[in-house]
């Protein structure tokens, strides 16, 4: 099946829809911003929380902020 092809990529999100209610979905606004790799995924995290893995995702936002600030 190929008729998603000519689909853009954020027409169609592969294992759920908790980015679809976004105004701005987090991919675009972490491309548009050149966000790094740590700063890319709280914002991923942040934005879905409350709607899949809640306490799970708070966690990851807390490691990948421990990540940046070792960086320092």
């Amino acid at each position: 099946m190929t008729h998603h092809l000519n689909k853009h990529p954020t027409d169609r999100q592969v294992g759920g829809d908790h980015y679809k209610n976004f105004k701005i979905q987090p991919i675009d606004f972490i491309q548009e911003n050149e966000l790094g790799f740590c700063e890319g995924n709280i914002i991923k995290y942040i934005c879905r929380y409350k709607n899949k893995n809640k306490d799970e995702d708070l966690d990851k936002i807390i490691h990948y902020v421990q990540l940046l600030k070792r960086r320092l």
